[in-house]
């Protein structure tokens, strides 16, 4: 279904570029960093990715909303995606599973939706400038104002924090042989229903809980989450997974993986555009097989940067030849930068969460 009798909007690029659209789900005037996500399906999990927190996202895929929503498929409670731009968008889902359509549930959170918009020259432009601030607005809305918004707003430092939960709290696992300490630096739900198949009572702590406080809890593992922004942006994180190493098996993904690298004095740097889909191929350096992972990220860890560290590279991404992939072995530590849980994407990783138990249960502190 076309967008029709929509209100009219415009999204502007700090480089002076217009798109024109309709609005749909909800509506306000926002700034934010525009990016592309590749995904055909999972549109649902990407709204509420709590990775996705501060930017805009254009669908590649052009037709968006088919097969509605369904309760199972969040990852968080509360999606907090900037905004989610597409070419079309279907208003009439057809799937057994669906309980509601996608602009019901953008409404219901005030997520700001725009359809009918020419996401390919949109796409290619943020491909071949890389990823950049942009204002979406009422399509009346000066350029010269809505540049001048732009080159006075800056990305927020916060975003880890807006997205973390508040305080601890636990899942349970039917049968409990593990207790695994998460830290939420913006957590899918998809990472703990991984750890709690595979036997693990889960305790989620704050993105800024001191490696004290984490210990006390008496975890055989711990894990650090993905999440949204510049890994130096949560300094302390990176103190707490400093203090922590060494201590038991710890596993990162995404920005878990940039702050356990972080932590033991590597670099990251931001990437053009990102990396973001469901089809990227990554090589595991120690078995030479190639994985097609889900992905979701901005910044990377520095290749150069690991050599005054004792972590050694672990995958690496065939597209671009940048690090997905690092590990300590004497300190039961690794991480990748990509999603072994898929949701969406393909479940090719899902063994690195074996790993993790494999470490947990060869520790000479777990019992």
């Amino acid at each position: 279904m076309l967008c029709r009798t929509r209100k009219k909007v415009k999204i502007i690029l700090e480089d002076g570029q217009e798109y024109f659209g309709q609005s749909f789900g909800g509506f306000e005037e926002k700034l934010l960093e525009i990016v592309f996500n590749t995904s055909m399906t999972g549109y649902q999990e990407i709204l509420s990715d709590p990775s996705y927190a501060g930017q805009a996202v254009v669908m590649t895929y052009p037709l968006i909303g088919n097969y509605g929503t369904a309760e199972d498929d969040y990852e968080s409670d509360v999606p907090c995606i900037g905004a989610l731009i597409v070419r079309e968008y279907n208003n009439e889902p057809s799937n057994f599973r669906s309980v509601e359509a996608l602009e019901e549930v953008m409404k219901k959170y005030n997520i700001l939706g725009v359809c009918g918009v020419d996401t390919r020259k949109l796409n290619r432009s943020i491909r071949d400038f890389g990823s950049c601030r942009a204002l979406i607005t009422g399509a009346s809305a000066s350029l010269t104002e809505g540049l001048e918004k732009i080159k006075n707003f800056n990305y927020p430092d916060d975003l880890v924090r807006r997205v973390s939960c508040k305080e601890i709290n636990e899942t349970s696992a039917e049968k409990e042989l593990f207790n695994v300490v998460a830290i939420d630096c913006g957590m899918k739900k998809s990472i703990v229903r991984s750890l709690i198949k595979r036997d693990c009572h889960v305790i989620t702590v704050p993105y800024d809980t001191p490696a004290e406080k984490i210990m006390s809890l008496n975890p055989d593992g711990i894990f650090i989450s993905n999440g949204p922004g510049n890994p130096n942006d949560v300094p302390q994180t990176i103190k707490t997974a400093k203090n922590l190493i060494g201590l038991c098996p710890i596993f990162g993904i995404c920005l878990g993986h940039q702050i356990i690298s972080l932590a033991y004095g590597a670099e990251t740097y931001k990437l053009k555009f990102g990396h973001r889909g469901g089809n990227h191929p990554v090589k595991n350096l120690g078995t030479g097989k190639i994985e097609i992972t889900s992905q979701n990220h901005s910044y990377a860890v520095d290749e150069g940067s690991l050599k005054n560290t004792p972590l050694a590279v672990t995958h690496i991404n065939l597209l671009d030849k940048t690090i997905e992939g690092v590990k300590c072995a004497e300190d039961k530590v690794f991480s990748v930068q990509y999603h072994p849980e898929g949701a969406p994407g393909p479940h090719d990783s899902a063994y690195l969460f074996d790993e993790f138990i494999g470490l947990m249960k060869g520790n000479k502190n777990y019992a």
